[in-house]
């Protein structure tokens, strides 16, 4: 006999074994199970088939520069921020090949093969708010358009989001100030809230979905109490109220503009190493570039695309030179566009204050800091046309 879904305006109350349920399930809807796991000193996203592989008992400590895995004192599976990988190389991979062009003989031109996909169809489990809200904005870059981005749409078609409502902010999140967190709101299939009390570790579990509702089925749970659903809404609140930086967001948009020039972009251009980390780990930059290889017989070719960043100097390279020479004007594009014209282009912020850039800048650099210092000192532009310095 079928099992009825439950009901997706009711949350439900699950021991931290029914996780390996889920995982179970999803496998063998064919689904990757994907999720987070501790490798080489950190948090990082990568395919998980138990509880067991979950970073048990890791937290975090995060600053500019900074990040240090921490043992908690309790068995908490989720207690931990966001980690030096995002979601986005799954959906819009570091490296993919595009096409392959093959000669048969030299009478007849090639023959060019789009790369097929492969099938996957990937579960993301521990996914954050921030991250959810990261998503949702490449989609609006690879599917928003009359043209979408082929290799994202397969892998984004079918994928599965099992998120979990934050309770550790690091020291570098301020997802508060842009809206996108710490509660998961929209995006997921289920939602997880983890409530670890003394030896009682259990989760409340959110519908988000019908499908989401199905794998519901599939686990033990029992309906929440009211004291369970106050006890997940505390968490977050709580998560909220520990932001580890913030940023005034009002009227950005206009005060970056009329700062173009601030004396601050040469500052920050001394301490940046152009090194572009901030912009790989970002889970919302999808700048690329595009490149041809053959083999030695000039029979063979394939296409390839390549995760590129506006902080390399041959980005911005046209006929005679690179556009942006110097790292002031590198740096400036980044955080104008992530900040300033990303939302006239794609209607958001290009920034879900998931804290990355911050932590994973070799020399610490901070937005939040920068756009803080400009607006003490708002109006210090000396000149007001968009225009380039030399290097």
């Amino acid at each position: 006999m079928a099992v009825e879904p439950p009901d997706v305006d009711t949350r439900w109350v699950a021991g931290r074994e029914a996780l390996d349920a889920l995982f179970a399930a999803l496998r063998s809807r064919g689904y990757r199970v994907i999720g987070p796991t501790v490798r080489d000193g950190a948090v990082v996203y990568d395919d998980i088939d138990s509880l067991h592989d979950l970073p048990e008992g890791w937290g975090d400590e995060q600053d500019g520069g900074h990040y240090r895995l921490r043992r908690r004192d309790d068995s908490a599976l989720f207690g931990y921020a966001v980690g030096p990988t995002s979601w986005k190389r799954f959906l819009f991979p570091p490296r993919s090949r595009l096409w392959t062009a093959t000669r048969a003989d030299r009478e007849e031109g090639f023959v060019v093969t789009p790369e097929p996909d492969d099938g996957t169809r990937f579960a993301f489990v521990g996914v954050r708010s921030c991250e959810l809200h990261a998503i949702a904005i490449q989609d609006r870059v690879f599917l928003g358009d009359a043209h979408p981005d082929a290799i994202y749409a397969a892998r984004r078609a079918d994928a599965f989001f099992v998120a979990v409502h934050c309770d550790s902010p690091s020291g570098t999140c301020f997802c508060v100030s842009m809206d996108t967190g710490p509660r998961a709101t929209a995006g997921f299939d289920l939602a997880l809230t983890e409530l670890v009390d003394g030896g009682h570790h259990r989760f409340v579990i959110e519908v988000g979905t019908e499908r989401g509702g199905e794998l519901v089925a599939a686990m033990s749970t029992v309906e929440a109490t009211a004291g369970d659903v106050a006890d997940a809404l505390a968490v977050t609140d709580h998560a909220a109220a520990h932001m580890g930086r913030s940023m005034e967001t009002e009227g950005i948009e206009s005060f970056i503009d009329r700062n173009l020039e601030h004396p601050r972009w040469d500052d920050v251009a001394s301490r940046c190493l152009s090194c572009a980390n901030c912009t790989l780990a970002c889970p919302t930059c999808f700048c690329h570039d595009v490149e041809d290889v053959t083999d030695v017989t000039g029979d063979h070719a394939e296409r390839w695309r390549r995760w590129d960043s506006c902080f390399t100097v041959d980005f911005s390279y046209l006929h005679g030179g690179s556009v942006r020479p110097s790292v002031r004007s590198r740096y400036r594009q980044w955080l104008t566009h992530k900040l300033g014209t990303w939302p006239e282009q794609f209607g958001t912020s290009g920034c879900v204050g998931c804290g990355r850039c911050i932590t994973w800048c070799p020399v610490g650099i901070d937005l939040t800091e920068e756009l803080r210092v400009q607006r003490a000192t708002d109006g210090a532009s000396t000149r007001s046309q968009r225009t380039e310095q030399p290097a």
